[in-house]
């Protein structure tokens, strides 16, 4: 894939653990467009990749297009694989390799209201998208929830973007959780509701729509929180239908870590189940869906997975690859 070879122009803290990171052409000349709640691949030193949502505060038509930096926040995960503790080591003048934006989790056409809510440093795509409806001047609402008020990233460009429409929540000011139930049961029989935040939270939020009987697609949601292997795993065989390949998939590893490795190249993103691009057939097996991405009927019917998460209920499992 083609690449765009970077310059870090600035950096700041945004917030506890939250890098502002700026990064444009050495040349200063434009970048390509992108849309409210794309991201970019940032390639690390050994290899691996990272995606990290593009963010933008300008409530213009043409803020993102043709821009001449992309900006980032980046939170410093106390159990960093190399990723964030990468990012926040930058300094101005270092130079970054990362593949053109890419999106997965993008603002849909909508008649009414929009609903946005960001949990923590979920808010890089939700304040994009916040810009983005305010430039068309289409309505919204932005919940911008946290554990305290000095943790909550980009605070003061979420105010000058939404304004009234804006409503912070702080866990130590509130003393309890935000209340996203309450706000999807409020909000009636339509308007779609984008979310972006940790793991808890977009498993309260499915929980919720299920509840009310939400349509699936109305609620829209990205995941910032990396998988984790689940306590008795165990390793199973994956084999690829096109070329009859056989592969042992340990317990800590996705099925997409075992082909990478192996010097195969299959289709993924997000590595957390939540974009569908790594979605394959199942030919023969039981899958262990782990995704958030399939409905339960896919599920029950166990002829689509998602490689980068989920696993295999059965030793043996054939893939449509």
């Amino acid at each position: 894939m083609e690449t765009l070879a970077l310059t870090v122009v600035e950096t700041r803290n945004a917030a506890p653990r939250v890098r502002d990171i700026r990064l444009a052409r050495p040349d200063g000349g434009p970048l390509p467009s992108w849309q409210a709640g794309a991201h970019v691949k940032i390639r690390l030193p050994g290899g691996d990749t990272r995606s990290y949502s593009l963010v933008n505060a300008t409530p213009e038509p043409a803020a993102a297009t043709r821009p001449h930096h992309y900006r980032l926040g980046i939170r410093l995960e106390e159990a960093s694989t190399g990723g964030s503790a990468y990012m926040h080591g930058l300094v101005a003048g270092d130079a970054v390799t990362l593949e053109p934006p890419q999106n997965n989790f993008p603002l849909e056409p909508a008649e009414g209201p929009v609903t946005l809510v960001a949990g923590g440093i979920g808010v890089t795509p939700i304040l994009a998208m916040a810009a983005e409806l305010a430039a068309a001047n289409h309505p919204f609402r932005f919940y911008y929830a946290g554990r305290s008020r000095a943790d909550l990233a980009f605070l003061d460009e979420c105010r000058a973007v939404a304004g009234d429409r804006l409503t912070i929540h702080a866990d130590d000011e509130a003393g309890g959780f935000f209340d996203l139930r309450g706000v999807m049961a409020g909000l009636g029989a339509a308007g779609p509701l984008y979310l972006c935040g940790p793991l808890p939270m977009i498993e309260a939020a499915r929980d919720q729509a299920k509840t009310l009987g939400w349509r699936d697609g109305r609620l829209h949601f990205e995941i910032f929180t990396a998988p984790v292997a689940a306590a008795g795993d165990q390793p199973f065989e994956v084999v690829l239908k096109s070329s009859g390949k056989s592969f042992v998939v340990p317990p800590g590893k996705t099925i997409v870590d075992v082909l990478v490795e192996a010097g195969e190249d299959p289709m993924f993103d997000c590595r957390r189940g939540d974009c569908g691009i790594c979605q394959v057939g199942v030919i023969e097996g039981v899958p262990d869906h782990r995704d958030f991405i399939l409905t339960e009927s896919e599920r029950a019917a166990g002829t689509l997975m998602q490689i980068c998460i989920s696993r295999s209920k059965t030793p043996r499992l054939v893939i449509d690859l």
